[in-house]
């Protein structure tokens, strides 16, 4: 694969950033995963662009220019034209920094980078993690390379058989998955998923979801998830991924609103790859 660093297209054998750079040293950086279409080009990309923006400025970081990184994803997708190619992340990091918390003046690093999607089962399983998700941190939202929380909570859940861990906030509301949004299906038919002010990302699907299927956003406590009709997560390479069981309460899956929700953001997807 072909992997773009710092303005120059190289083979992944010759991709490297520095160890002092601090996005390595600290996790000082962001990031976006998009997918791609079938025919090859990003899914939105202007949403994901403008998210990654939103992300570095909350760091502090000064991301290149929207134009230079268009250009970097599709150097990249041409480059590995022929392989298989689903997914495309895009990394800023603080760039070579002094060992410490302390950013450096080096300008940052930026990575593009393309891999084949994610192979998901046709439904998930959540377990609530036992450690919450801080909704006052000062990166609360921000889609940031700290994940080491993420992979401690997602292995957790692994370990015990789910395939995703449910993350509630320091108040017991829900807020998010490690790598999703959570959506409810109530008793009376209304779609509702955790308000930002939870600490939840604000997911591309997420909104995308919310704008084209319709939708509210409402605290909910964990009760309220166990005694929905259907629960279904969301993220860029999920789409809208139902679930099947959470904790110990299990859900048909995908349920008749999840399918039309998940039906219908298939249908506008694919008729705007750039939905602004």
């Amino acid at each position: 694969m072909k992997v773009w660093v710092n303005g120059v297209v190289v083979d992944e054998r010759d991709a490297y950033v520095s160890v002092f750079d601090h996005g390595f040293t600290v996790g000082d950086g962001v990031f976006e995963t998009l997918r791609t279409t079938p025919d090859g080009r990003p899914f939105a990309l202007t949403r994901h662009l403008q998210r990654l923006t939103r992300s570095a400025a909350g760091l502090g970081l000064e991301p290149p220019e929207d134009k230079e990184l268009r250009a970097a994803v599709e150097a990249v997708l041409a480059a590995n034209a022929g392989e298989p190619v689903g997914r495309v992340r895009i990394t800023v990091s603080g760039g070579l920094a002094p060992l410490g918390s302390g950013r450096g003046a080096a300008p940052p690093t930026v990575v593009v980078m393309a891999g084949p999607a994610s192979v998901w089962p046709p439904t998930t399983v959540l377990l609530t993690s036992p450690w919450p998700r801080n909704e006052r941190s000062a990166v609360a939202g921000l889609k940031t390379t700290s994940y080491a929380e993420n992979v401690v909570a997602l292995a957790w859940a692994q370990h015990r058989g789910a395939t995703e861990a449910l993350l509630l906030n320091t108040e017991g509301y829900v807020c998010e998955g490690t790598g999703s949004n959570v959506f409810a299906v109530l008793d009376d038919g209304r779609i509702v998923t955790p308000p930002l002010t939870a600490g939840c990302l604000a997911g591309v699907t997420r909104d995308l979801v919310l704008q084209w299927c319709g939708g509210e956003e409402m605290d909910l406590l964990p009760g309220d998830l166990a005694s929905a009709a259907e629960v279904f997560v969301t993220s860029s390479t999920r789409d809208v991924h139902p679930v099947d069981r959470l904790d110990e309460r299990r859900f048909a899956a995908p349920g008749p609103l999840t399918s039309r929700v998940g039906a219908e953001f298939a249908r506008r997807a694919a008729e705007d790859p750039d939905p602004l």
